[in-house]
């Protein structure tokens, strides 16, 4: 087992070298290829059943306690948590909106067997193009440096909200923005503590990447414990979160999707931690699809509650000289419902989980570091999921120099 796991760390961190170069080249040398075949043979691990999806990537059922989690070798002795000590109240509201549920169905014919979960299958190409994902939410922790406002080709249009907290939630609307090859276009929450080295932070949302998608908006998850520096984490793809669900996987595509002027779709994602054993778990709804364990985490980062959130939009071009891509719906916040994308319901969750609570509108702190390109702004309505929202993104256009 010990030899295992030195072999799988030390594959991720001789991946991670390779991917670097990668994030700026299209096709990696041959032997780079060879490494990351090696690496697919430890991610992938035996299914007991697998189903080939009408999307092409193929679904595994894999034996819960054998799961790629399990490699990390702070959870070689971690006994797993089926599901949240306490699923909140809360979670099954009556809103109003279309089903949170119905986009990120599974086919009704995908079934995995008691004991197993269902996990995307990793290919090469998602090993080469994951790297563009690897500083996730860096750019959300220097906001006040100089260093924020020059990381080339990163664009966002986010709602910033500093208060010690639990976790929190928000209903994402989900659109399916084009984007080219080199590109991705995303929507998230992220829930983060400390900064630089010592940044730990874990998100939840959709993304739309060629490469890793199909250009379809998919089903993602994405976590840290020290600044990117040696973890960051996208979905299923390294050791960490713990997959509980037999029913939906992480990667799962969306469909159907919203349409301007048209019937509008969302993502009701919920990141807390739970308040008995300290994991940080992520629902979708009220549907637990996993968590990550509070063993990832120090005492001065999620450890022990969150400091910072987040919701909003992120694009990526890899490229010098392209363009910037779509982000949300490709139109301005001003446009409003139906035509611009929005995140509604803001809450986050406090210690007693079965207390949430709606971020002031006032202490909000919208950022966008393209306006021209990109907008957010704080929008207020009827109805609860209406008292504290933000509608975000535009049609891109910015020149990466």
């Amino acid at each position: 087992m010990r030899s295992c796991t030195k072999l799988i760390l030390l594959s991720f961190l001789t991946i991670t070298l390779i991917l670097v170069t990668e994030s700026r080249r299209t096709i990696p040398l041959k032997n780079e290829k060879q490494e990351l075949k090696k690496l697919l043979n430890h991610i992938n691990k035996p299914a007991i059943k697998s189903f080939q999806t009408k999307h092409g990537y193929i679904l595994d059922c894999i034996d819960i306690q054998k799961q790629l989690a399990f490699d990390h070798p702070l959870l070689k002795n971690h006994s797993i948590q089926l599901k949240p000590t306490i699923i909140p109240k809360w979670t099954r509201d009556k809103n109003t909106q279309k089903s949170s549920s119905l986009p990120f169905r599974q086919d009704e014919d995908i079934c995995c067997p008691h004991g197993t979960v269902i996990i995307k299958r990793t290919t090469l190409e998602d090993l080469i193009q994951i790297q563009r994902l690897k500083y996730l939410g860096v750019k959300y922790t220097t906001s006040k440096d100089k260093d924020f406002l020059n990381m080339t080709g990163r664009h966002f249009a986010i709602a910033e909200y500093y208060r010690d907290n639990y976790g929190a939630t928000g209903n994402i609307n989900i659109w399916d923005p084009p984007v080219n090859p080199d590109q991705f276009s995303l929507a998230s929450i992220y829930v983060e503590n400390g900064f630089r080295d010592s940044l730990q932070s874990i998100s939840a949302g959709w993304i739309v990447s060629p490469k890793l998608n199909q250009n379809n908006s998919g089903l993602f998850t994405y976590w840290t414990a020290d600044g990117h520096e040696k973890t960051g984490c996208y979905n299923t793809v390294c050791p960490g979160f713990v997959q509980v669900s037999s029913k939906l996987a992480l990667g799962t595509l969306a469909r159907p999707t919203s349409t301007y002027d048209g019937e509008q779709y969302y993502l009701q994602a919920i990141i807390y931690q739970d308040n008995i054993t300290g994991n940080w778990w992520f629902l979708i709804k009220n549907e637990p699809i996993g968590y990550w364990p509070k063993s990832l985490f120090h005492v001065q980062g999620l450890a022990y509650g969150a400091s910072r959130v987040f919701w909003g939009g992120e694009v990526f071009s890899a490229l010098r000289q392209s363009t910037s891509p779509l982000m949300g719906s490709g139109h301005f916040p001003k446009e409003g419902f139906k035509k611009a994308a929005f995140v509604n319901g803001l809450k986050v969750i406090d210690r007693e989980i079965e207390k949430i609570r709606s971020p002031p509108v006032k202490d909000l702190r919208l950022f966008a570091n393209s306006p021209k390109c990109y907008k957010v702004e704080t929008k207020t309505g009827v109805g609860e999921e209406w008292s504290s929202a933000i509608f975000y993104g535009g049609p891109g256009g910015c020149t990466i120099t």
